[in-house]
Formats: C-alpha cells, sequence, structure tokens
C-alpha cells in the first residue's frame, strides 16, 4: 500500500497531524479565555461561546464589542464578515473530498479553521493524499483544546484583571503572522513569482479598500481579488 496514504488516512493521524498546533491553541484559547472574562463574561457563557462560534479572531472581536456596549445586530454582522473567510477556505478544499458524503464535508467545513486548514494545505502541498477521516482527527483535536484552553483562560482571567499588562489582547495577532509566514514558505519555494504577485496584490488592495470602507469588508475584498489575480495567472 502507498505510503503517503497510510500515513494520511486514519484518524489518529489526523489527532497527531494537530499536535504541533496544540500549543498555539493553548496559548490563544487561554488569552480569549481571559480577555473574555476581562469582558464580564461568566465562565459558562465563555464555554458555549467557544463551543457555538469557535472562532479566535470572532471571539476576540466580540468581547471588544460587548465591552462597547456594541448592538446586537452591529455584533451579528461584524462576526459573519470576519468569518466568511471560512466559506472560501472550504471551497478551495471542497474538491479534494468530492467523493465523500454531504454529511462529511459539512462536518469538515463546519470545524475547519485557520490554523487546521494551514495543516491541510500544507500535507496536501506535500502531494499526500488525505481522507476524511484524517481530517476529522485533526478538527476535532483542535476544536477540543480550544474549548479546554479559553475555559482555563476563563478560570484565569479571576487572577489578571487586565489582560493587556502581559500582552493577550496580542496573542491571536502573533498566531495569524505564524499562519501566514507558514502558509507562504512552501509556494515562495515552488511558485516565487507568482506568490510575490498575488501577496502584492492582495496588499496593495486592502491597504487602498480601508480607506473607503471598513477593516473587516476590506479583508474580504482583498482576499477576494488575490483569489482572482491568482486564478488568472498560469502555474509556472
Amino acid at each position: 500500500m502507498d505510503n503517503r496514504i497510510t500515513q494520511t488516512s486514519s484518524f489518529s493521524d489526523g489527532v497527531k497531524a494537530c499536535l504541533p498546533t496544540i500549543m498555539g491553541y493553548l496559548g490563544i484559547g487561554i488569552a480569549m479565555g481571559i480577555v473574555g472574562k476581562s469582558a464580564h463574561l461568566a465562565i459558562w457563557q465563555i464555554f458555549l461561546m467557544s463551543t457555538l462560534v469557535y472562532a479566535g479572531s470572532a471571539q476576540f472581536i466580540l468581547c471588544g464589542l460587548l465591552l462597547l456596549s456594541a448592538p446586537i445586530l452591529s455584533i451579528v454582522f461584524t462576526v459573519f464578515l470576519v468569518n466568511l473567510r471560512h466559506l472560501l477556505m472550504s471551497l478551495s478544499v471542497a474538491h479534494y473530498f468530492k467523493e465523500d458524503s454531504l454529511l462529511n464535508g459539512i462536518a469538515i467545513g463546519t470545524l475547519l479553521t485557520d490554523e487546521s486548514y494551514g495543516v491541510l494545505m500544507a500535507t496536501l502541498a506535500q502531494e499526500k493524499k488525505v481522507t476524511s477521516n484524517w481530517v476529522h482527527g485533526l478538527n476535532i483535536t483542535a476544536y477540543l483544546v480550544w474549548i479546554l484552553a479559553t475555559v482555563i483562560g476563563a478560570l484565569l482571567g479571576n487572577f489578571i484583571p487586565d489582560p493587556t499588562v502581559f500582552g493577550f489582547d496580542f496573542a491571536l495577532t502573533a498566531m495569524f503572522l505564524g499562519l501566514f509566514l507558514f502558509q507562504v514558505q512552501l509556494p515562495l519555494k515552488r511558485q516565487k513569482h507568482k506568490t510575490l504577485i498575488i501577496l502584492a496584490v492582495t496588499t496593495v488592495s486592502l491597504f487602498l479598500l480601508m480607506r473607503f470602507v471598513s477593516a473587516e469588508f476590506s479583508v474580504i475584498l482583498a482576499t477576494l481579488l488575490g483569489c482572482f489575480t491568482g486564478g488568472l495567472m498560469k502555474d509556472e
């Protein structure tokens, strides 16, 4: 049997693939719990938010909006815009699982995060064949660790009233920077010219768009422009 398949086929293999990101999840999750506690949320509310929303960036933003006493519709719309990128991520990997059932596809898309997407894409970039069971192992492990980490953070939040003192409010930004470098490392080696053009288009468009529309909407539009640019360019 092909060794590439056996290493990326079972649920336990997906769990193992998630292990390198667990420390990141613990750090960001604990920071999220502490920030949530500073936003006057109860531990059970933080638990429910992590279970039902399950989006680090959206949860940080949600806590900030709650502190500002923003209208509920504004909070819902902002969280929707921030999480809209998950639609693009799910669409980009959907064709790899077209032979699986609709239920499997929904399960994969529901728990797909920036971190698990990064691990999945890195594995696919190595020309390994992955199965839905492998992705479930990856996603569910990350999901459970995130919930646990935010609850731990909420418990610690009782002793840390101001999360900015220790820089916890910057934790998510640092995580995204790490993911960004992780994502572009291989494309820069294989298709340097194309990757640099896409990054330039995305960065410049984001800078210009933020002058006219909100930051959340600018990120979505800049991402779409970057995807469109990449789709027009031929592989090197």
